[in-house]
Formats: C-alpha cells, structure tokens, sequence
C-alpha cells in the first residue's frame, strides 16, 4: 500500500519511473503478482523483480517458521522490535537500488517507509533514510566523480496510515490492487489479524475511505 501510493506520487511530480520488487523468500509472495499489477497500471518504465533468498538467514517470522503475531494491541506494536522484522531489510533493497539507480544514472531513489504506524522497524526511521543517503554518495562511483547527487526520497515517511490512505486516494491509486497481509491465506487472501493488516484497517477507518 505504502509503496504504491510512493510510485503513484513520484509519477505525478513528473518522475520517469524503474520499479523495484524483491523476491526474497517472504511467505507473503502474492504481493509480487500485486506489484507487477501496480506497475502496469501506474506506467512504470520497467519493473523488475530481483530475488534474494533471505530464509538462509532467517531470523524472522516473514522468511522462517516463527509465527506471524496475530490481534497485537497498539500498545504491544509500539514496544520492541516486532518478529516480523527482517534483519537489515531495507539496507539490502536500497543497495540494489541504489545501484540500479546508478545504472540508470538516476540520481533519485523512491522508498515508502513511514516510520509513524510502522509496527517497530529500526529501518523504516528518517535518521536511517539520512545516514543512508549520505552513504550513497560516499560508495558510488557516480557520487564520488560528482556524476550525480543521489537522494533517497521518503515522502510518506512522517504521515499517519490514515494519511497515506488519503493521498494515495487523492492520487486515484486503485487500493484494491494492493497487498498487504504477513500471512495470507493460500488463495493469497489476507489474515486480518497481522499488524500489517490491523495497520492497514486502522488507516482506512480513521480516513473514512472504503477498503475495497
């Protein structure tokens, strides 16, 4: 959802636009198929799936056996680090990122982090999103040689679900085509009960706006 209304408001500023998903042994796969959807419908330039197989870390409840929590409270979400949370998740989409980006010689990167209903994830923080970005320009060839001076956007970063939900809908993003459940059902259905989708249920409620 969060990723869709980021490509959705990166084409209304204007942005020619080389979708990113990730294949990376996640139980929730159907939001690959979802994704490919998104990117036809908001007419990416290309959209590309790279696949990295992060069970063979493991440590998580989306690449392992742990159980997805289920009917967590806003009190439990807010405390700790979740076991969803998928180590260094975020550092290792940017680093494809950013060196596609790099091969494209784009100097500007997309990435729907929100760190307000973000259910605990260290990497979804703008502190992170900054000490990334200053990163970028010190590991790249393009950085270095002043080629390009690569910046990682965040525009959802320091919304509210409720608000992401509203722009995405002023933005006419068709939310019906997104996915966003820990652990669907075989049919790809959503749970329901994952913070993911309690997340998302909050968001649309508090927005008024029909989850279709």
């Amino acid at each position: 959802m969060d990723s869709s209304t980021c490509l959705a408001l990166a084409r209304r500023e204007g942005y020619e636009c080389y979708a990113l998903s990730f294949d990376y042994g996640q139980r929730h796969r159907v939001e690959l198929d979802a994704a490919a959807q998104i990117a036809r419908a908001l007419g990416a330039a290309r959209h590309i799936i790279a696949r990295i197989d992060l069970r063979q870390i493991g440590h998580s409840a989306l690449t392992g056996d742990l159980e997805v929590p289920k009917q967590r409270s806003r009190e439990d979400m807010s405390r700790g680090i979740p076991v969803t949370y998928v180590p260094a998740r975020n550092t290792i989409f940017l680093s494809f990122a950013l060196a596609w980006a790099e091969t494209l010689e784009a100097p500007d990167i997309f990435i729907g982090v929100n760190a307000l209903d973000y259910s605990g994830y260290p990497d979804c923080r703008p502190e992170y999103i900054e000490a990334f970005e200053r990163m970028a320009n010190l590991a790249t060839k393009a950085g270095v040689e002043g080629c390009l001076r690569l910046r990682i956007h965040a525009p959802l970063i320091r919304l509210s679900k409720a608000e992401i939900v509203k722009l995405g809908h002023e933005l006419g993003l068709q939310f019906g085509m997104t996915r966003s459940c820990y652990d669907p059902d075989p049919q790809g259905r959503p749970c329901g009960q994952c913070d993911s989708c309690l997340l998302r249920r909050k968001g649309f409620e508090e927005a008024g706006i029909a989850d279709r």
